[in-house]
């Protein structure tokens, strides 16, 4: 390595050619670092820059995973909203067929209208959409909306008695819960 001197440093030849870029923040300018202490800070920013680039791939990973586990979700419950907005068609419907049931017995029109009610559910059993377990089951509030309690001789304090609307989910998100009156014991 060649050394040349300079009315204000002194500059080995290595340094020169990248203007001081060897000097670090703190060391004093004029200062000459030997071959040892050059080879050492070399490999010391050679360790940290590789620890960089290994943190950025790291961080890179992780959001290229939490991209594509965002995207599967978002595809999985895209239909959800149309679903949701579909659901109250479905509980007039059904209140709808009920009715027919109690006036005509045999009637074509509620044969039409049942196989109809089947289409629908088949659609939604299709598309993921399940009916939340109510009546008689141990009530939850992670899948029921309690709206009354009310005394029961024949059904266990804490399960519901009756189911005023149905609830739904959508694979293991719940849509809607079910509407219901739990038992308060005897």
């Amino acid at each position: 390595m060649s050394t040349r001197t300079t009315d204000e440093q002194t500059v080995t030849g290595a340094n020169s050619a990248t203007g001081n870029a060897g000097a670090r923040s703190g060391e004093e300018p004029g200062t000459e670092l030997s071959g040892d202490e050059s080879l050492a800070q070399v490999q010391g920013d050679l360790e940290r820059f590789r620890d960089l680039a290994l943190r950025s791939q790291a961080d890179f990973e992780n959001f290229r995973k939490r991209a594509m586990r965002e995207k599967e979700e978002a595809v999985k419950y895209a239909n959800g909203a149309i679903l949701e907005r579909l659901l109250p068609i479905l509980d007039n419907f059904e209140l709808g067929l009920n009715a027919a049931r109690g006036t005509a017995e045999n009637s074509p029109i509620l044969a039409g209208m049942d196989m109809v009610a089947k289409q629908l559910n088949d659609f939604l059993l299709q598309h993921g959409v399940e009916p939340v377990a109510a009546e008689g089951t141990k009530f939850d509030p992670n899948l029921h909306e309690a709206v009354a309690q009310e005394a029961s001789r024949t059904v266990p304090e804490g399960h519901v008695v009756r189911q005023l609307r149905k609830g739904f989910k959508l694979k293991d998100r719940l849509l809607r819960p079910a509407t219901v009156v739990v038992s308060k014991g005897a």
